[in-house]
Parts: C-alpha cells; sequence; structure tokens
C-alpha cells in the first residue's frame, strides 16, 4: 500500500485515545513499535500480514503522537500491557498474536503473562525474556544499556536531544543499527513528534518509570515467571543495543514453546533494515499457530 494511502483512525482503550494503523482481514495481530520509533515503520509489516490473510493493526503507543499523552503521567510497562490487552477488546476480538519490537517486544511479554488467554502467541524483536535480561546481564551489556542510566536524569537528555537537532538520537539508532542508512524522510515523524516537549519526556517516561515497575513485588511473577504463551524470539547480528550472548540460554523462560531466529546482518532495527525478511520470520510463526 503506498505510503499516501494510510490513514490513522482513532480508537478509546484503556482510558486513553490510540491513533491506529491498520490493513487486512482475518486473525488479529497487534504489532507494537519501540523507542525511538513510531508506528510508521510498521507499514511494511501491516502490508505482508494483510496480504497473508490477517488482521494488521500497528497503534502509535501512549504518549507517542498522535495517540493521547497519558493524564497521570503513567508509563509504566505494565500499564503499557493493559493497554495492549484493552486495545484487543476494542477491536472487537477475544483474542491476538501481538508481534512487539523493543518497548512493543517488553509489553508483548507482559501481555502474555497478563492474560494469556487473549494471547495466542508472541513474536518479539530485539529483546530477549525479561528474566534473562534482568537477572543475568553481561557486563558488555550493562555497557550497551548505560543510556538507560542517562535517560533516568530529569530534563537533561530532553534538552540535549533538542539542542544538538536530534543529532545524539539519529547517532543512537546508528549506533543500534550500524548498516541502516535510514532517510531524512524516514526519520521525520519521530523528528515531528518529539518536538514537542511533552512527547519526548513521555517516550523517555518509559525508561523512567522501570525502576518503581522492577521493584514492586506483585511484578515479580509477571516479569521472571515463564512465558504462557508459544514465542518466537528474533536477533539481528549486528544489534549494538542488545547483545547477541543475551539471548542465549533462555529456554526455561519460555513455558509453551519458543524459537530463536537470528537475522544475519540486521542490527537492531531489523523491521526496517530487512522488512521483506521479518515479515516471512513473522508469518513462519503466524502459520504455524493456526
Amino acid at each position: 500500500m503506498p505510503a499516501s494511502e494510510w490513514m490513522p483512525r482513532w480508537i478509546r482503550a484503556n482510558g486513553l485515545d490510540f491513533s491506529i494503523l491498520e490493513a487486512g482481514e482475518g486473525p488479529l495481530v497487534l504489532c507494537l513499535h519501540g523507542f525511538p520509533d513510531t508506528a510508521w515503520n510498521m507499514r511494511p509489516l501491516l502490508s505482508a500480514l494483510a496480504a497473508a490473510g490477517y488482521r494488521a493493526v500497528a497503534p502509535f503507543m501512549r504518549g507517542y503522537a498522535p495517540s493521547s499523552l497519558a493524564a497521570d503521567d503513567d508509563y509504566r510497562a505494565t500499564t503499557l500491557a493493559r493497554d495492549a490487552l484493552a486495545l484487543v477488546e476494542a477491536l472487537g476480538e477475544q483474542r491476538a498474536f501481538i508481534v512487539g519490537h523493543d518497548w512493543g517486544a517488553i509489553t508483548a511479554y507482559l501481555a502474555a503473562a497478563t492474560e494469556p488467554e487473549k494471547v495466542r502467541g508472541i513474536v518479539t524483536a530485539a529483546i530477549p525474556h525479561l528474566r534473562r535480561f534482568l537477572l543475568r546481564p553481561t557486563l558488555r551489556q550493562l555497557y550497551r544499556s548505560r543510556y538507560i542510566g542517562f535517560f533516568q536524569l530529569r530534563g537533561i537528555p530532553e534538552r540535549r536531544i533538542v539542542a544538538d537537532d536530534f543529532r545524539s538520537l539519529r547517532g543512537l539508532i546508528h549506533r543500534w543499527s550500524p548498516s541502516w542508512k535510514f532517510t531524512e524522510e524516514e526519520f521525520a515523524p519521530l523528528k515531528s513528534g518529539f518536538s514537542d516537549p511533552a512527547r519526548l519526556r513521555a517516550a523517555l517516561t518509559y525508561y523512567r518509570d522501570l525502576p518503581k515497575t522492577l521493584l514492586n513485588p506483585k511484578n515479580k511473577a509477571l516479569i521472571l515467571g515463564k512465558l504462557p504463551v508459544p514465542a518466537r524470539v528474533i536477533r539481528g547480528t549486528e544489534d549494538g543495543c542488545i547483545g547477541a550472548e543475551m539471548f542465549e540460554g533462555q529456554d526455561d523462560c519460555f513455558g509453551a514453546g519458543y524459537e530463536l531466529i537470528t537475522m544475519k546482518g540486521a542490527g537492531h532495527f531489523m523491521q526496517c533494515e530487512q522488512p521483506e525478511q521479518f515479515a516471512a520470520h513473522v508469518l513462519g510463526f503466524l502459520d504455524q499457530q493456526k
């Protein structure tokens, strides 16, 4: 579908108004973007899913333009999971597949753990199971994840990103996906959204809300328990954000079937770098679950 033909529409879920992109008819597949990204980069996947007989929907995550900002400033990962589950219901479905990249992957893990009866299976991109990531990080991974500590400094990252005309954000994307030569046209939706201070702050609050989410004992089972639905995890060999070693030794984190897929030459934003191959991996999993 040409870019000019994509017309977002609005849907109400979990107390917020979400802007969504959608295509096709059939079993519902919810496609969730991460940081720094938007639902626009899910369009190749949506088209491939629609052509294969699925109903594909990509929401702009809470706080990301043009979806609503959270009036209560709640951007906890557990709240993102409730957003995803509420979107399934608002779309008139009882169950759905969830495909998530980066923060979308974290959302997929937690949504499946929260209400597994609503999730037929998940495909996560660039993020291992949270138990593997949190309990056994390598020293190299702690260094790669240093940006999370920087994002905790309220106000400072926002000022830096805007002051250098988003060069630092471009640099982050390049470090995470060194072979992806993204264009200014591809970067434009992200720059436009984050030019609004409230939107940029919301995206960074995802990270700032992490400590309260992880330290809440009520979330222990959701975060550390075995995933109760089938899963396919996709990683890229050139990912500068999450190292390949972080995806090893996580078989015991999955309780309903698990497969690890490696995309050679792909970095963190694999769905943008190799969209056809990424879609094929997603469809391969979905078709297995029929």
